[in-house]
């Protein structure tokens, strides 16, 4: 009777861990398209931004930021409202959306502090300061939420992906980032999160 009942428990722990890694596999699986739109939106904002900001030379235009969302977010919705089949929330995609969501949330307060901060009389000197170490935070930011994504979702690709954003970005930011030019680092970031998206296609085509 025991040996039954252990081997019922045995079953349940291996059914519920396939059920889990069967659930990843469908986010990862779902998700590539969302790596391409979003990586697509990055790198288009970003050289938008830099070419602005380089031919002007004013960082206002580093606002347009902003609109990055207001766009992103409806063409998601889309997106996702075109697949024939509905997926059942899980703790896996909670978990996957709250990540990301807490990155949106870090990233736009933080640049609001910044902006709102920038017209409170700072000496341009300031401004450029403020404006690059926002760059170097949000780039960070950015690619710690795609690592623990990965972590979460138990994929190497996404994991890779984040560290090559957030480390390699600060690292690029630190060696030769100079005004506009620092717009160039979420150029990256685009388009290492679109080839993500690409590779996680590829991988379960």
């Amino acid at each position: 009777m025991e040996q039954n009942k252990e081997m019922t428990a045995q079953e349940s722990l291996k059914i519920i861990t396939e059920t889990m890694n069967k659930n990843r596999q469908d986010i990862v699986r779902h998700g590539g398209k969302y790596f391409i739109l979003w990586g697509i939106l990055l790198t288009v904002f970003s050289l938008l931004v830099y070419c602005l900001w380089k031919t002007t030379d004013h960082a206002v235009w580093c606002n347009l930021w902003f609109g990055m969302p207001l766009v992103g977010i409806p063409l998601s919705r889309w997106i996702g409202s075109k697949e024939q089949v509905v997926r059942a929330e899980n703790t896996i995609s909670r978990i996957n959306t709250g990540i990301w969501r807490a990155f949106g949330i870090f990233a736009c307060t933080l640049s609001l502090f910044t902006v709102c901060y920038a017209f409170t009389g700072t000496t341009d000197l300031n401004g450029l300061v403020l404006a690059g170490s926002l760059t170097a935070s949000i780039v960070l930011l950015f690619g710690l939420a795609e690592t623990i994504s990965g972590i979460a979702l138990k994929n190497w690709t996404i994991k890779i992906a984040g560290w090559l954003t957030g480390i390699g970005g600060v690292v690029i930011y630190y060696l030769l980032t100079e005004g506009a030019e620092q717009m160039l680092i979420f150029t990256l970031a685009g388009v290492v999160l679109a080839a993500t998206g690409l590779i996680i296609k590829y991988q379960y085509k």
